[in-house]
């Protein structure tokens, strides 16, 4: 049973969902299926294991919008630290200095 802290994460994934499409008219449809199907916390950790990021998050760079990526809502609020390792965190961190993003 996921915890309330969990709770308002995933919906906090959502809701940067609704953002992209409303802000940049990004439809990011396989992200939703998979917060929806998994959580967003597994859906979050599953982004941040992968080499490289993922489609959406190249679809938001060029859009200008990485605040609106998995790793912007991880790094810029850290009241959703606790629910990753250092690792991921610092992972997504390093992936939007990469990007030229800080915040």
């Amino acid at each position: 049973m996921p915890g309330q802290l969990e709770r308002e994460f995933h919906t906090a994934m959502v809701e940067i969902y609704h953002a992209a499409k409303r802000e940049t008219g990004y439809n990011a449809t396989r992200y939703l299926q998979m917060v929806s199907n998994s959580g967003g916390v597994q859906t979050a950790k599953t982004l941040l294991a992968a080499d490289a990021p993922s489609d959406g998050y190249t679809e938001l760079w060029k859009r200008e919008r990485l605040d609106l990526t998995v790793e912007a809502l991880i790094a810029d609020n850290p009241k959703w630290q606790p629910l990753f390792t250092h690792a991921e965190v610092r992972r997504a961190k390093k992936r939007l200095a990469e990007y030229g993003y800080h915040g």
